[in-house]
């Protein structure tokens, strides 16, 4: 018997013309607009938007008595067992093979009516097939995710079948520096390294983690803000794998016990990605982090940032103003530097002189000069910034306010006709404006300089794959404090998990953003030497948004969840 299900006499319009799912002159017209003779009637029902693929799915399981496999389900495949099907016979079939018990083979499919491939495969397997129908659009994503996890799995067990290396050597042991670099050109170390960066670009990956441990190597990769464990090289492979990476970055690699950072940039077909290399020494070995910065990856728009109506209009309105300070605070990876980009962007003309002076400049800009403040050679940012105010600027970004002496200099050009954009480690809007003042600004100079302080967060996308409405749990809502009452008794969304997201439920991010414009009652209370509690207090009494507001604001569009507002805004509990 070639398959485990019954084939249906009965015609699938009959079927649909029946249960009411179409008339009978929808199905005509369905049969009249199919593209070629091979294409099934429900894929032509589909294509039309007569009906979902979920709907014709849930017809086609009853039809053939076929118990239906979701994107969860499809997603648990055991990769073994997907390994039964070669990849060109499971993309010409749709099918995916799920699990296997004694002669028996569980198969989700896309089209239970190509019996040729379903016999095929119990050919080529010789086992019985338990079929399982499921959405062609999600048989064809697991197909995808599978057999590329197969193909990258593969390609490392062939470089570490290739790879002879001698064992990593001790923090005091001499090492031959002629082997070494023979070593790191050696075809599989080159090709490992390769594959690392590449899978980490496909991943969307914003870092790269190489750490040794007392037994192994671990590579791990940080997606939306979460490290992924992905790789376990062996520890011999140790040495040769940060040393390529040291020669890709231009740095030495003799010199093992002492921090050392270098760049590199990967060309790819339509864009680059710059990769910004720091090894650091431990116990067990040098560590080595690559923060990638995908210049394709993300649009740097203020579209695209997370703002909204009215703090979206404030933004781009006091951008344009010809003087004043913008400061942006958030932890580090937040996303400042990104918003600070989009302004940039989207103010930049040939009337206006843009200049920035960042440490390092982690995206370029036409039409901007940027300076990379470099303390080693003794061009730091508060030396960087008065040679930028004899270069007549009309704008001027600084990566970072770190001392007194900068912010005193950044202050001073936004009261002298200089629109000046920066960021500064604090945890609220309010606290922004009392952290200038504690490193020694006068309040007057803080209050006439400012025009906007904003703070924001960065929280996790709930992937649109896999999506889907439910009720929260008392218990849940109860994380967010006094906010809970705001999402009471309404519908959220959260993310199922699946194989376009890895089973996390998210893909991608978005910002929150609390926006404090420097209005007269703002500018009085700062004068007048109130605490940022205060300010933050009275702010609040004149529609002030808070972070967790905004985070609340997301929930209820249906972008983001209840946890990664939570965690995004542990310290805000208004």
């Amino acid at each position: 018997m070639a398959t485990s299900y019954r084939l249906s006499t009965r015609r699938l319009g009959e079927i649909l013309i029946e249960r009411g799912s179409l008339s009978s002159e929808q199905v005509q017209h369905a049969l009249g607009s199919r593209q070629d003779a091979r294409e099934r009637l429900g894929q032509t029902v589909t294509r039309l938007g007569l009906m979902t693929e979920a709907q014709i799915v849930e017809v086609l399981g009853e039809q053939f008595s076929l118990p239906i496999a979701d994107a969860e389900q499809l997603a648990k495949a055991d990769r073994e067992v997907v390994k039964l099907i070669p990849e060109s016979l499971a993309r010409e079939s749709q099918a995916l093979a799920l699990a296997r018990d004694g002669d028996t083979l569980e198969v989700a499919v896309g089209d239970p009516l190509n019996v040729v491939s379903l016999d095929h495969l119990r050919a080529l397997t010789g086992l019985q097939l338990k079929v399982w129908i499921g959405r062609p659009s999600e048989v064809r994503e697991a197909i995808d995710a599978f057999y590329a996890d197969l193909r990258a799995t593969e390609h490392l067990g062939e470089i570490l079948d290739r790879v002879a290396v001698t064992a990593a050597a001790e923090d005091g042991e001499e090492i031959d520096l002629a082997a070494l670099r023979q070593q790191v050109e050696d075809a599989p170390v080159v090709r490992l390294v390769n594959l690392m960066i590449a899978e980490a670009i496909d991943q969307r990956a914003s870092d790269i983690h190489v750490e040794p441990m007392r037994d192994r190597v671990i590579v791990r990769f940080r997606i939306d803000g979460v490290l992924h464990e992905v790789m376990k090289p062996p520890k011999n492979l140790q040495m040769a794998m940060i040393s390529r990476i040291k020669v890709l970055a231009d740095l030495d690699i003799a010199v093992r016990l002492l921090p050392q950072d270098g760049r590199l940039t990967v060309h790819l077909a339509d864009r680059e990605v710059d990769l910004r290399v720091s090894t650091l020494p431990t116990a067990q070995g040098e560590k080595v982090v690559m923060r990638l910065f995908d210049k394709g990856a993300f649009e740097r728009r203020i579209a695209n940032l997370g703002l909204e109506g009215e703090t979206l209009e404030a933004f781009r309105r006091i951008i344009r103003q010809p003087y004043g300070m913008i400061l942006i605070s958030g932890p580090t990876g937040s996303g400042k530097t990104t918003t600070l980009y989009s302004a940039l962007q989207d103010i930049r003309s040939v009337h206006r002189n843009l200049v920035t002076v960042e440490d390092p400049i982690e995206y370029h800009i036409d039409a901007v000069s940027q300076v990379h403040a470099n303390a080693k050679v003794g061009l730091t940012f508060a030396r960087a910034l008065r040679s930028i105010l004899r270069q007549d600027p009309d704008v001027i970004m600084i990566g970072e306010i770190r001392d007194t002496e900068t912010a005193d200099i950044a202050v001073k050009s936004a009261l002298t006709g200089h629109l000046v954009f920066s960021t500064v480690h604090a945890n609220d809007a309010p606290g922004t404006l009392t952290r200038l003042i504690d490193m020694g600004l006068p309040r007057y100079l803080v209050g006439s300089a400012m025009s906007m302080v904003m703070a924001q967060r960065l929280v996790r996308r709930i992937c649109e794959r896999c999506r889907e409405a439910y009720t929260p749990e008392p218990e849940q809502l109860a994380s967010l404090g006094e906010d809970a009452e705001l999402l009471r008794g309404r519908p959220l969304m959260r993310g199922r998990g699946c194989m376009h997201c890895k089973q996390t439920g998210y893909s991608g991010r978005t910002a929150l953003f609390e926006v404090l414009e420097m209005n007269r009652n703002i500018r009085r209370m700062v004068l007048d030497g109130l605490n940022e509690d205060e300010i933050r207090r009275r702010a609040l009494a004149s529609g002030f948004l808070t972070l967790r507001k905004a985070g609340i604001r997301k929930i209820l569009d249906g972008a983001t969840t209840i946890e990664e507002v939570r965690n995004a805004t542990l310290g805000d509990s208004d």
